[in-house]
């Protein structure tokens, strides 16, 4: 009886110091996790912010468009106190003062297309815009007069081609300067004229039009804008208005916004695609790489004590190696290859060190079929989930729900303690 007990505690205490070195082995494979997931944050982080200013200095900024000023020159007297001959004296002189002329109408159009960049582990989302505009205006004077036209520049630091300025159909001179197109046209008395305005450009992330400077509600009248796009997925950011009417075309979207009489202190924007991240991606997969570790050591410890395989710690310890490596080569694959390739390639490689490993542990069936299975669903699809914003933690609950439904049913039968004690016979 002494015996038997001492055997059984024996038993007991060498199970329990297995199961110790496997946890510690886990939580060893988490350390390194976390800090990989951490470097690749950190790269991306680091590198995201000169990387954006390298990718404006060479293609463009998000852009802000303000609509064109429009003014003529009235001569109006001033009083002003000047000294002669010692005296004081009051004198009138005309003074130069511009008046600004509302647009009576305003009808817009911009085509987007979009052009994704990528510098080391981040996309950017450039885009090409080519913008017109058609304003009309009224010289609300009896004589004919000379107006000043201005149209703000969406951005400093940009390229800009095709750029035009037109009164009526016919083409004005221009002047480029303090980030401003400036032009001069006379339109008769108390006529109407319709302002054409006009340009190509390239730009980053965002692009905006913008009815005031600042945040003060303006005012727009007989309001249109169409934006067309050769792509999904882009967002209205917060403070903006919504489209009046959208529908999808062939090619991607086309928007329009139509107001007959708009008082607003919102502005019309678009925020662009993002394409996806590889750098981001891959540091959250390896943060969530323990909890594919745990799922595929889980199954291996069921089915090697179904079959009746004893697999050393160490064992554990080379198969967490090679899930370890699916991540650290795609972390630094990623920067050479496109995120899916990288994926793949660094899924092959692990599912290669694992199966090559246990073929000569236990057998090509145990290794192919029971541990490359599922290596295949915990590290590469739970993995692959992540590819898929919005449905990563249903796909990986459903497949933690159905692991559990099908050990259940494999060890409903089992007697743990007989099977663990013949075992560590």
């Amino acid at each position: 009886m002494l015996w038997e007990a001492a055997e059984k505690t024996g038993r007991t205490i060498h199970m329990l110091k297995r199961i110790l070195a496997i946890m510690a082995i886990f939580g060893c494979t988490c350390v390194a996790w976390m800090i990989l997931g951490t470097s690749i944050f950190l790269r991306s982080e680091n590198a995201g912010s000169v990387l954006s200013g390298r990718v404006a200095s060479t293609w463009g900024s998000q852009q802000e468009q303000h609509p064109p000023t429009v003014s003529y020159v009235v001569w109006e007297p001033r009083t002003v106190q000047v000294e002669e001959n010692g005296k004081k004296i009051k004198k009138t002189e005309k003074q130069a003062i511009a008046r600004n002329v509302p647009l009576e109408s305003s009808k817009l159009q911009a085509d987007f297309l979009i052009d994704f960049r990528q510098k080391g582990l981040l996309w950017f989302s450039t885009y090409r815009v080519g913008f017109a505009g058609d304003y009309a205006f009224q010289n609300p004077t009896a004589e004919d007069k000379s107006f000043a036209i201005k149209l703000p520049l969406p951005s400093k630091q940009a390229v800009y081609d095709g750029v035009e300025i037109s009164l009526d159909r016919q083409a004005l001179e221009l002047d480029f300067s303090g980030g401003q197109v400036t032009a001069r046209g006379v339109v008769k008395a108390n006529a109407s004229a319709t302002l054409r305005a006009a340009y190509r450009s390239q730009g980053q992330d965002n692009w905006s039009y913008k009815f005031a400077a600042g945040d003060e509600v303006s005012r727009a009248k007989d309001f249109h804008f169409v934006a067309r796009t050769n792509f999904g997925g882009f967002d209205f950011p917060e403070n903006s208005l919504s489209p009046t009417e959208k529908r999808a075309t062939a090619q991607g979207w086309e928007l329009q916004w139509d107001y007959q009489n708009l008082v607003s202190g919102f502005d019309i924007a678009l925020r662009m695609p993002q394409k996806l991240q590889p750098g981001p991606l891959a540091g959250r997969i390896s943060y969530f790489a323990p909890v594919s570790l745990f799922f595929f050591f889980f199954v291996v410890f069921i089915l090697s004590t179904l079959r009746g395989i004893d697999l050393h710690p160490m064992n554990y310890f080379f198969l967490a190696c090679a899930f370890f490596a699916f991540h650290l080569l795609m972390a630094y694959l990623c920067d050479h290859v496109s995120i899916h390739a990288a994926f793949a390639i660094s899924s092959a490689v692990s599912i290669l060190l694992v199966v090559s490993y246990l073929r000569l542990v236990v057998n090509a069936r145990f290794a192919l079929v029971d541990a490359g299975l599922a290596q295949f669903m915990y590290l590469v699809l739970f993995s692959y989930a992540f590819f898929f914003a919005g449905f990563t933690g249903l796909a990986i609950t459903v497949g933690a729900i159905l692991t559990l439904f099908v050990v259940m049913l494999m060890t409903g039968r089992i007697q743990w303690s007989e099977r663990f004690a013949r075992k560590l016979a």
